[in-house]
């Protein structure tokens, strides 16, 4: 049960946008940004380092709404984000991305552990600047949004099904508010 009344019929982060929609549009614009807008990783990519970061976090609606996501828009190679969840060391993705991925788990645990090794490392496996930047940010905003959600107990589906429309409506429209109901 949610710490604060929040409007029904809206799940996990999308009660919050649509009880502070002032708040909610700029989260929601931060995701579009980071997940949707332009960058040298595909979207599924960007979707994968949020859903790792909210598994690390054990936000489960974070988890779940952004690894359908991103099982969507990985089509056909849908269980590398199940295989990034279980151990990313072994996962079939490429080394750029393991590093870059090791640069989420160092923000996620304490950001001040990225050091000058682990990001030189990543520009050996071919990471940019920019791309060492997004991932910071991804990790530092998500490891935001699971605690903002977590933190008031916002109603979290259990059924798995449940967040496959979630993740085809973020991998189709994108990051867009939700409406209060009138």
């Amino acid at each position: 049960m949610p710490h604060i009344s929040l409007p029904e019929g809206f799940p996990g982060i999308r009660s919050l946008a649509a009880y502070r929609p002032d708040t909610g549009a700029a989260l929601y614009a931060l995701a579009e940004a980071l997940l949707r807008g332009d960058s040298s990783f595909s979207q599924a990519d960007a979707e994968l380092i949020a859903t790792f970061t909210s598994s690390l976090n054990q936000c489960t609606f974070c988890t779940c709404s952004h690894a359908a996501a991103a099982r969507f828009l990985f089509e056909s190679n849908q269980d590398v984000v199940d295989a990034v969840m279980a151990d990313y060391h072994t996962a079939p993705i490429s080394d750029k991305m393991k590093a870059l991925l090791t640069i989420a788990k160092c923000v996620q645990e304490d950001a001040r552990t990225v050091s000058e090794d682990i990001v030189a490392n990543a520009r050996l496996l071919g990471a940019t600047d920019r791309e060492i930047h997004d991932t910071v940010l991804i990790a530092a905003t998500f490891c935001m949004f699971n605690r903002y959600v977590d933190g008031l107990a916002t109603v979290t589906p259990t059924d798995v099904a449940d967040y496959i429309p979630m993740g085809e409506r973020m991998g189709t429209l994108g990051y867009v508010p939700p409406k209060p109901q009138a």
